[in-house]
């Protein structure tokens, strides 16, 4: 029997032997029960002990981490946070913790399978899912999804910068028309002043049209498609859409576009580039892995 089990059932009789002293002898009882009437006596003066208060402690502020990321980190998330706010316990340690007070993470959805098909013709496909770059601006995904509201639709579309997963330009649209996207990629270009950034996106109309492509020769970004029907090859800009919904839209209506927008834009600026811990950048959020290779270079 480990130490910690042995501890845990001592204390469970000592308990025992508290509620039945009146009616027996408790030295007839620790002799029965086969422990020692000192540690009884000892437990009397202190029974929760000190580990049992530390993991109260503890469970608070795994708590606050778990509030603050609005239910959507698991232990290694928040085993994260609480290193770094200087705490020395071990990620199993807050994994327990969080399983016995049934502390759990939301769910994602069910994965979509997908089928490949031949390349288009139009515009190749350059990117060929190298979605781990080593210096920002170098390329970017773009996508399109949509988010229920009692008005309507809206859609959203993200530009995102595979160096650091941050979504740096965005916009929502009650239509899927072509400004959609060009609002999106023309707040990232107002934003990063790209040079020869590659901008990778699938096959929809707005990504083929006229406007697009001139919006490409004038600001220089080079245009990657994916192949048709084969979501795998922007599976980047898919796994932030399902980030989106698990973390922050599930299964929730808006009142109207609106209030369906300001929840995305508080999501996109304010939690996930500056707050959500990313497990693609070793656990910190994209501006955070920003501003370190920022200094690394400064260094260098």
């Amino acid at each position: 029997m480990s130490t910690r089990l042995r501890v845990g059932k001592i204390r469970r009789l000592y308990g025992f032997i508290k509620i039945h002293r009146r009616q027996y002898s408790v030295r007839t009882m620790c002799r029965l029960l086969e422990v020692a009437p000192s540690g009884y006596y000892a437990w009397l003066q202190e029974p929760v002990s000190n580990r049992t208060r530390e993991d109260a402690r503890l469970l608070r502020l795994i708590r606050t981490s778990f509030a603050a990321s609005h239910g959507i980190y698991g232990a290694p998330r928040v085993f994260l946070d609480r290193r770094e706010a200087g705490e020395t316990c071990s990620k199993h340690r807050v994994a327990r913790l969080m399983r016995i007070n049934n502390i759990r993470a939301v769910r994602g959805y069910g994965t979509r399978r997908y089928t490949v098909t031949k390349p288009s013709a139009s515009i190749p496909n350059v990117l060929q899912r190298n979605f781990t770059v080593d210096k920002p601006n170098t390329a970017w995904v773009t996508d399109i999804t949509y988010i229920r509201t009692w008005q309507g639709w809206l859609y959203l579309a993200v530009v995102m910068d595979l160096f650091s997963r941050k979504i740096v330009g965005w916009s929502t649209k009650p239509t899927i028309a072509r400004e959609l996207v060009l609002d999106a990629v023309m707040m990232a270009v107002r934003r990063r002043r790209p040079q020869k950034t590659l901008i990778h996106s699938d096959q929809g109309s707005q990504y083929g049209s006229d406007d697009w492509r001139r919006f490409c020769r004038t600001n220089h970004p080079e245009s990657s498609m994916s192949r048709r029907g084969n979501c795998w090859d922007n599976a980047v800009a898919e796994s932030f859409f399902s980030s989106l919904k698990k973390e922050r839209i599930k299964k929730r209506i808006y009142k109207n576009r609106d209030i369906a927008t300001a929840d995305i834009s508080e999501y996109i600026d304010l939690f996930y580039n500056q707050t959500r811990r990313h497990s693609h950048l070793s656990g910190v959020s994209p501006e955070e892995f920003e501003a370190a290779a920022l200094r690394r270079r400064a260094v260098y």
